[in-house]
């Protein structure tokens, strides 16, 4: 097996795959948060200014998650297959709302009439909030396991088999950290009457989100088989948790000091950090099966020829710099406070 720095192909594909959804998660779970909290602005100005808050961003955001699938199927493609058979309804709801948040974010203030701007201030608050919970789901179901048999099928139901206990409180919990890093990010564009109505929302966020947080780490190391077993067999590695724990506790206090850029930081560290557990927990195996752990998607029986990783591995080589140059600068270009103009949403 082809390696590079010591590292098989399919090892650093499957770092590649991960810092594409990590990304993905940090930069659209600050746009699904701030939706998430748009029905509990009362103005109509209040909300215009929260959607153009993100307006220059979000589909530039969204090339995390087009990369990150278009990886997952390249380097991968037994698991892309087995896992959208496994959650072929979540998946489908997702891209649903997806097509709808865009809708709402294009079509709510196109029209003055206020039946018009409510309707879809209800279609992006939904859409918004049913992803944040429906990426939590899909993330929990992986952690759980698949009904799959020996040749990678998935052989479980359909109809609402993923919304167990747990995933329902992942969803929740996925939920809450979103807002969280949401609210943090329209203090720092908002200014007057709206960013201290975020401030006493940011405060509410935070507790739903540590309260949430704490039972389903509990429920985590309790009901979920197995869990612990990669860090006694590698210790060092207990330092993920005890980071992810420290970046928690720093939101909070940064928060108290208006110290809004590095508590954002901090919740995309949060992010981070619990993906990475994630994956070291995970690794080699993709998707874990519930019949026979030697029926599990892993890296190495679910990728595409060592040739192809090595192409692909020199491609993201050479456009990770660029998409990286790119994303700051037009972070750099849209920085500052939201200005409402004729060419606003």
């Amino acid at each position: 097996m082809e390696t590079f720095l010591g590292i098989d192909y399919p090892t650093l594909w499957y770092l590649v795959v991960g810092l594409l959804f990590s990304g993905y998660a940090i930069l659209e779970g600050f746009d699904y948060g701030a939706g998430a909290w748009h029905l509990f602005f009362r103005k109509d100005l209040s909300r215009r200014i929260a959607i153009n808050a993100i307006g220059p961003l979000w589909d530039a955001n969204q090339v995390w998650l087009i990369i990150g699938g278009g990886a997952l199927f390249a380097g991968f493609p037994v698991m892309y297959a087995t896992m959208l058979s496994a959650m072929y309804i979540p998946f489908m709801l997702f891209l649903m709302l997806l097509v709808l948040r865009s809708s709402a974010i294009k079509f709510r203030s196109s029209e003055e009439m206020p039946w018009w701007r409510k309707t879809w201030d209800i279609v992006y608050f939904m859409s918004n909030t049913l992803i944040s919970f429906l990426l939590g789901v899909v993330l929990a179901n992986i952690l759980q396991g698949f009904e799959i048999d020996e040749g990678f099928t998935y052989k479980g139901g359909v109809f609402l088999v993923f919304l167990s206990p747990y995933a329902i409180m992942t969803g929740f919990t996925t939920l809450s950290l979103f807002m969280t890093q949401g609210a943090i990010f329209l203090l720092l564009k908002t200014e007057g009457r709206l960013h201290a109505r975020l401030t006493f929302l940011l405060k509410k966020g935070m507790i739903f989100f540590i309260l949430s947080f704490a039972i389903t780490s509990f429920y985590t190391l309790i009901y979920i088989p197995g869990v612990t077993d990669k860090f006694k067999e590698q210790p060092l590695f207990f330092i993920l948790p005890i980071l992810a724990f420290l970046a928690v506790a720093n939101v909070p206090r940064l928060v108290s000091k208006k110290k809004y850029f590095q508590a954002l930081v901090f919740s995309s560290l949060t992010m981070a950090f619990l993906l990475m557990l994630v994956a070291f927990q995970l690794y080699p195996v993709l998707l874990p099966s519930t019949i026979d752990p030697n029926h599990s998607v892993t890296i190495y029986n679910a990728a595409s020829s060592q040739k192809s990783l090595g192409i692909m591995l020199t491609m993201v080589v050479i456009g990770a710099p660029i998409l990286v140059g790119y994303l700051l600068f037009l972070y750099k270009t849209f920085n500052g406070k939201v200005i409402l103009d004729d060419t606003s949403y």
